[in-house]
Parts: structure tokens; C-alpha cells; sequence
């Protein structure tokens, strides 16, 4: 093996590595591994039984945070989970066994729940700090292939993931093990999630930014308000739209049409004002209901951008009027404030 271990790294070394027996058995001996990984997954859906109940009852009665541990890959895999309990309403933080043990305990509260994820049931630091974790007074729920283990006896629920063979060709690497532990946080997670019966409002607030971020964006988020949207009253003329557009701190392509509540009639954007130019008789004093676009296209401001967007590129519109829950206009789109908040003007999301 170290023979081998040498003739590759030279090989690497001059750029000549390739496939010994063709693409296809490359191919093979990637789908072998993801199919013994989905096998390990399958057992320990197989697996999940009352324990699976009683770890979710832990969690959704947790009075504090969810602590999450492990060694390792399984450590690695355990910051995942941690990361997807916070994103869905379970606040949750990763704690490192050997920190934990030099210090870092003094973050645990007596009303945590702890996680703590390990293949084996013997890993020797966890060992070490489950007791530890115990009489703090945190209650334990332990993620394992061996549920007769020295972990699994220190803890108060464990979850049996199964002792499939690791897709590893040496049956060494973390591999099976870990996509089955994943697979099983993410359900613990998630179960809990739909019983909190958590709301895509509360997950947007989680998930402020990248495509993530826009999609779940509101309305009331991004549009333009006050000065920045103008309006013209409906008994307006061509030149109280010239007055608005003046007044707005912001270029605006359009301004919204209302009558003396403030109910959106119509809008009128730079593009009717083209279509005037060469009109006969005095333009300026053209009324704007002779020439705004009516009914027009409009937004609640409770609406998701997105779906705002949707509007906007499929009437081919740069601007759109948004109005509250009694049709009274609030704020304005404009198609350079999507496009400088990451949205595309052309591509669906």
C-alpha cells in the first residue's frame, strides 16, 4: 500500500493520473457508495421506534438550548445539525468534547439538552464528558450505531442508527455511518420543526440573506415609500405628474394614480408620458385619467418580492404600485431595486 500510495503521488505530481479500467468503473464504484450510504439511511429509518418519540419530546421541552457534540466526522456532521435545529425555531450551539473538558462547560446550562453523536458508543473524550454533562443536570440524547455502548448507557435516550459497513473500500473512513447520523439529525430536526408548526415568516427570519434570503423577502421590505413613491391625485394633471417625479429624492420611472383616500386608480409611467409627446393643445394640462393605465397591476405588501417579480416580468413592467390590505397605496417597485438586491430581471429564481 505505500508502494502504491508513492506511484500515485508521483503521477500527481507529473499530471498523469487517470482512470486504470475506464470511466464505467469509475462511475460503478461511485453509485456502490451511494447506495450502501442510502442502505445505511434505509436501516436506521428501519430503526426509528418510541426512543425516536421521546428524543423529540427532549427537544421540544427543552427549557434551554440544544448542545450539540462529537468527535470527529461525527462532530462534523453534528455542527449540521446544529446548524439546521437554529435555522428552524431550535436554538441550538455545537459544543467540542475536549474543549468542554478543558473549560467550555461553563457554557452549559442545567436546562440543555445535549446531542451528542458517536458511531462506536466509545469515544473516550465523550466518555469522559457525559458525566460530566450529567451532573450539570442536562438531560442526554445520544445518536449511535451501538446502543448497548458505554454512551449509550450514560445517556437518557438513544437513538440507533445501525452498524452498517462504512462505503469506505477499506471499511475504515466515516461514510455510511455519518450519512445515516445526518439523516437522523435532520429528522429529529425537522419533526420538531413541523410539530412547533414553525411559519415561512418565522423561517425567513433565520435566513436574511443569499437566494435563500430574497426568496423569502417581503414586499414591505424593499419597496419605496413616502417621496420616493410618487402619487398623483386622480384629478391631477399631466403637470402634477411632472411635480411628483420632481419631488422624489429617487430617479422614479412612474407614479401611482389615487383618488382622495389614497385607493390606487392607476398609474402613469414615463412610457405614457412618450406616447404624448406631439399631442395637440396643451399637453401639461392633460388629465392624468385620460391617459394612465387602468385597473393597473399591484402588490400586497405582505406579498413575497418574488412572487411580485413574477408579476413584473411577466407584463414586461418596471414598476409596481404596492397597497395594503384595503387597496390604499404604500409603496412603489422599481425594477433597479430588485436587480441591486441580487433579483434577476429576466431569469426565473
Amino acid at each position: 500500500m505505500p508502494a502504491m500510495t508513492g506511484a500515485v503521488a508521483q503521477r500527481k505530481r507529473e499530471g498523469t493520473i487517470h482512470t486504470s479500467n475506464g470511466n464505467q468503473d469509475v462511475i460503478e464504484t461511485g453509485q456502490a457508495v451511494l447506495r450502501q450510504e442510502a442502505r445505511a439511511i434505509a436501516a436506521a429509518c428501519e430503526r426509528l421506534d418510541e426512543s425516536f418519540t421521546r428524543a423529540v419530546e427532549l427537544v421540544l421541552n427543552c427549557r434551554g438550548r440544544v448542545a450539540v457534540t462529537g468527535m470527529g466526522k461525527a462532530g462534523l456532521i453534528g455542527g449540521k445539525i446544529q446548524a439546521t435545529m437554529s435555522s428552524t425555531a431550535t436554538p441550538a450551539y455545537f459544543l467540542h468534547p475536549v474543549e468542554a473538558l478543558h473549560g467550555d462547560l461553563g457554557m452549559i446550562h442545567p436546562d440543555d439538552v445535549v446531542v451528542a453523536l458517536t458511531r462506536s458508543g466509545e469515544t473516550q473524550e465523550l466518555i469522559q464528558l457525559l458525566p460530566a454533562l450529567k451532573r450539570i443536570g442536562c438531560s442526554l440524547l445520544l445518536i449511535t450505531g451501538q446502543p448497548q455502548s458505554h454512551c449509550a448507557r450514560l445517556s437518557d435516550v438513544v437513538l440507533d442508527i445501525g452498524d452498517t459497513p462504512e462505503a469506505c473500500p477499506l471499511g475504515l473512513a466515516p461514510s455510511s455511518s455519518t450519512a445515516a447520523m445526518l439523516a437522523v439529525g435532520d429528522a429529529l430536526a425537522l419533526t420538531v420543526m413541523q410539530i412547533k408548526d414553525v411559519k415561512p415568516d418565522q423561517y425567513a427570519t433565520y435566513h436574511p440573506g443569499g437566494a435563500l434570503g430574497r426568496s423569502l423577502m417581503k414586499v414591505a421590505e424593499i419597496m419605496r415609500v413616502g417621496t420616493d413613491c410618487p402619487t398623483v391625485p386622480i384629478s391631477g394633471s399631466l403637470q402634477d405628474y411632472y411635480t411628483a417625479i420632481e419631488a422624489a429624492p429617487r430617479r422614479a420611472g412612474a407614479a401611482a394614480v389615487v383618488d382622495g383616500d389614497g385607493l390606487l386608480k392607476g398609474i402613469f409611467t414615463h412610457g405614457d408620458l412618450f406616447r404624448l409627446r406631439g399631442a395637440a393643445g396643451e399637453p401639461d394640462k392633460t388629465p392624468v385619467t385620460d391617459i394612465m393605465t387602468s385597473p393597473c397591476k399591484s402588490a400586497r405588501d405582505t406579498d413575497r418580492v418574488a412572487d411580485a417579480l413574477t408579476v413584473m416580468r411577466r407584463h414586461l413592467i418596471d414598476e409596481l404600485p404596492v397597497v395594503d390590505e384595503g387597496g390604499r397605496v404604500v409603496g412603489m417597485i422599481d425594477i433597479q431595486d430588485l436587480i441591486a438586491c441580487g433579483f434577476s430581471a429576466f431569469d426565473d429564481q
